[in-house]
């Protein structure tokens, strides 16, 4: 086995204490005096609660599966370091001055880098967000749209751009690589063809900005009627109706959408789109996901592929016959 493909064969409580040295050598980057660090989230990248005994409490996330580049980084640390519309973490430099740490991955035979974030109270918005939080939710991302639109990332920073087809992952769903049989891909193929076609008719005329590309419930947090924006990792530069889009993947119901929209239309007028563009545009997001499940090294999201695989593929089925 490779390194990589090593570490994918752990299981999740085997990954996160083959971190232990690596959490240890991050950490005494910073002047934290004694600390206790607890995993908190374990999925695309892991996140460790950092309690020191000063009483200061920081999140730790170490980029385990993400494939930001130093650039990258950069770049979402220049963004939340300026945002004041919205709360949000903000980055804690180590004793070099620095925001990005370095620890070495035995387990994976790779340096990870990790960012240590101030600490958020309250609680994830979740599965089960209120009307109002959902509202608030919708206008925090005008907020962050408005405040982008004019953001200069510094000269040694830069985000991605979403508008290729895997906003720069691996293709793992058309490419020899993939282990989807011929038809699978052609089918695969053919919505992004449709969706490349939906950001250029989208895009005409518009500016391209940074956007933070994951703002579902589980990245805001809740607290004292207040909400709070985090994990900027997949932050890139985009369109406001790609956001938008990726918000509204993860909403059950109309009334959860309208909602959130209606949050959104507080701050800021919503970009115009068509049913058929935005239905491309919530296939893309399922798309880019199952592409994730077969590049990810999480065991237990790896074991999502057939059930998730089946189920998007019937929604492309679905949209085809009524869209496209």
């Amino acid at each position: 086995m490779t390194s990589k493909n090593a570490f994918a064969a752990m299981t999740v409580d085997e990954q996160i204490a083959s971190l232990d040295a690596c959490l240890v050598e991050i950490l005494n980057q910073y002047d934290l005096g004694e600390y206790e660090a607890e995993s908190i989230n374990h999925e695309f990248n892991s996140t460790f609660k950092v309690a020191c005994a000063s009483g200061e409490i920081y999140a730790l996330r170490i980029n385990v599966n993400s494939t930001r580049t130093l650039e990258n980084l950069k770049a979402e640390i220049a963004w939340v370091s300026r945002v004041q519309s919205v709360k949000v973490p903000k980055p804690t430099p180590n004793r070099d001055g620095s925001f990005i740490s370095y620890g070495w991955h035995e387990a994976s035979q790779r340096n990870l880098a990790a960012v240590l974030y101030s600490w958020l109270e309250g609680e994830e918005l979740g599965d089960e967000p209120t009307d109002g939080q959902l509202r608030a939710l919708g206008a925090a991302m005008a907020k962050l749209h408005l405040e982008s639109a004019e953001l200069t990332l510094p000269d040694d920073a830069q985000l991605p751009i979403y508008q290729d087809a895997f906003w720069g992952a691996e293709d793992l769903l058309t490419s020899p690589a993939s282990a989807l049989n011929e038809e699978e891909k052609r089918v695969v193929a053919g919505v992004l063809a449709n969706v490349a076609a939906a950001l250029a008719e989208l895009g005409e005329g518009q500016h391209l900005q940074p956007i933070h590309a994951d703002l579902h419930p589980w990245n805001a947090m809740w607290h004292e009627g207040e909400i709070a924006v985090f994990d900027f990792d997949d932050s890139g530069i985009g369109l406001p109706i790609q956001d938008i889009a990726t918000a509204i993947y993860y909403l059950d119901t109309d009334d959860q959408r309208a909602a959130f929209l209606a949050g959104y239309e507080s701050i800021a007028a919503l970009p115009s789109s068509s049913a058929k563009q935005m239905g491309l545009l919530l296939l893309h997001r399922r798309i880019l996901l199952l592409n994730y499940l077969y590049e990810t090294s999480n065991p237990e999201h790896a074991e999502l592929i057939p059930e998730y695989q089946a189920e998007t593929f019937r929604r492309i089925s679905v949209a085809s016959e009524g869209s496209f």
